[in-house]
């Protein structure tokens, strides 16, 4: 079994953002084992590849690569929906409609890609759902316009500038997903985009015209 613990707290030590001198003692005192422990949870993270280590002289250096931040973004989004409360929640309804065409190619935008695989929890797949809501979601829809959401931030590239806005956790059918509210859209107050990490379409089987329910965290 992972040791997540361990994870953990190399990671509040702040290994992910940089390699971090960690003895066997510090760890084993955030850890409450023995230092002969935490030395042995050190060595099974790395032979499982969620550290990387480096010694120089009597010191090590440890990085918590790139699966391993992946298990906490996890455990993370896990712990998201044990305590977020279902009055933090509304239900949209809408109908499957075909888009503009134009998520695809503002999705794999690196400095859209990036932010939405760090701030959402996943990496989308390249495209969005749309749904056109019914008369009742569009009033519930506007309670999200009073809320802070996860901001992603606009950015220049290609000299071009590319605007920001926010986003939302959400489900649909136990799949995690999140809205996105462009700062400027093409699309009337009645339409949603839905970024997900899998073809929504595809893993829903669902089509144009099909009603879908999503679960919105606020």
């Amino acid at each position: 079994m992972v040791d997540k613990e361990s994870l953990k707290q190399l990671a509040l030590m702040g290994a992910i953002n940089s390699p971090v001198k960690v003895s066997s003692y510090e760890l084993s005192v955030k850890l409450g084992s023995s230092p002969q422990t935490a030395s042995r949870r050190i060595q099974e993270l790395e032979e499982e590849g969620l550290i990387s280590r480096t010694i120089q002289g009597n010191a090590q250096w440890i990085t918590i690569t790139d699966p391993g931040v992946d298990l906490l973004r996890k455990e993370y989004y896990a712990y998201q929906r044990i305590f977020e409360r279902e009055e933090d929640a509304i239900e949209l309804i809408g109908t499957v409609m075909t888009g503009l065409g134009e998520g695809k190619y503002y999705i794999t935008q690196d400095g859209y890609m990036k932010q939405f695989t760090e701030k959402l929890g996943f990496k989308p797949f390249p495209g969005t759902l749309n749904l056109n809501l019914t008369k009742e979601s569009v009033t519930l829809r506007k309670k999200l316009d009073n809320h802070k959401g996860i901001l992603i931030s606009g950015f220049k590239a290609n000299n071009r500038t590319f605007g920001g806005g926010r986003s939302f956790l959400s489900e649909i059918e136990d799949i995690k997903s999140a809205v996105i509210i462009p700062d400027r859209t093409h699309y009337p107050p009645d339409v949603i985009e839905i970024l997900a990490p899998v073809n929504l379409r595809e893993a829903l089987r669902v089509d144009d015209g099909d009603e879908v329910r999503i679960k919105v965290f606020i």
